[in-house]
């Protein structure tokens, strides 16, 4: 695809955006844009873009107003929203009629909703790995020591449930040991999950990652960087394993380098 003129982020938390601006920059893409929220984005993204508009989580009218004064044609989300501000939620209008509008309110349906708000606008959302396309995972062993048949096993029995709750829409991760399902991740996140999953299999559980069935790449894209690989680490999870080829490893370097040193495996299958 050719790197369009303009360029707006949506941007949540963590590196993500921040890594997005960078490689579209050097891509060629001229202006670059972000919608920043209060008590998710990191500051530091003004240093990275042309122009940072701060808002409040759900200010959906000032997003698309924002966009389109700024002559903005092309965008991509990227970084999530922590769950606790999604309950403190204060709405403008325009997201409240949105909201109003769905049957159910989970990722898919509002980011999607969300999406079609900015077409009326003239906005195109892009894949959420545009720019990043080196970063995802390849299928074989990325880091870490090679896999115990014991760890395959777990991988492999982990992979069916990883994807179906993917296909419920409930979530992505799934941590496993010895053949049993220790933590399944809901709206707390990846790294609550692992947190959790760790403290009840105590060490050597598997974490198991994947996209949904039919993933809109636009958004909600599996993605593990460096702090994925610090939690795990400490919890005791001593494989993760992810989708090849549908997953960003966000700081591909650093994430290796870190698995490497802590002793965790990372596979993509």
């Amino acid at each position: 695809m050719q790197s369009p003129e303009t360029l707006g982020i949506v941007a949540g938390n963590g590196v993500y955006p921040r890594l997005i601006a960078d490689a579209a920059g050097k891509a060629g893409v001229g202006k670059i844009v972000a919608a920043a929220f209060t008590d998710e984005t990191d500051p530091t993204l003004e240093q990275h873009v042309e122009l940072v508009e701060w808002m409040r989580v759900g200010q959906l009218d000032r997003l698309l107003k924002f966009f389109r004064s700024e002559g903005i044609h092309h965008a991509i989300m990227a970084g999530q929203i922590a769950p606790k501000n999604l309950f403190d939620l204060r709405p403008d209008l325009k997201a409240l009629m949105l909201l109003g509008k769905l049957k159910e309110r989970n990722a898919q349906s509002i980011f999607a909703a969300i999406a079609d708000e900015l077409a009326k606008v003239e906005v195109a959302l892009l894949p959420a790995t545009t720019f990043l396309e080196d970063s995802l995972a390849q299928p074989g062993l990325i880091a870490g020591p090679k896999l115990s048949h014991r760890q395959e096993h777990d991988v492999e029995l982990g992979w069916d449930a990883a994807k179906e709750i993917a296909r419920l829409d409930i979530g992505q991760t799934i941590i496993i040991k010895n053949g049993t399902i220790v933590a399944v991740e809901a709206l707390e996140g990846t790294n609550e999950a692992i947190k959790r999953g760790g403290t009840l299999a105590r060490e050597g559980a598997v974490m198991v990652k994947v996209s949904k069935p039919n993933q809109d790449v636009r958004f909600d894209v599996p993605v593990i960087g460096v702090e994925t690989i610090r939690v795990a680490a400490e919890s005791g999870v001593r494989v993760i394993a992810v989708e090849a080829r549908k997953t960003l490893l966000l700081e591909r370097d650093a994430v290796i380098a870190l698995a490497d040193t802590m002793n965790v495996s990372v596979v993509a299958r």
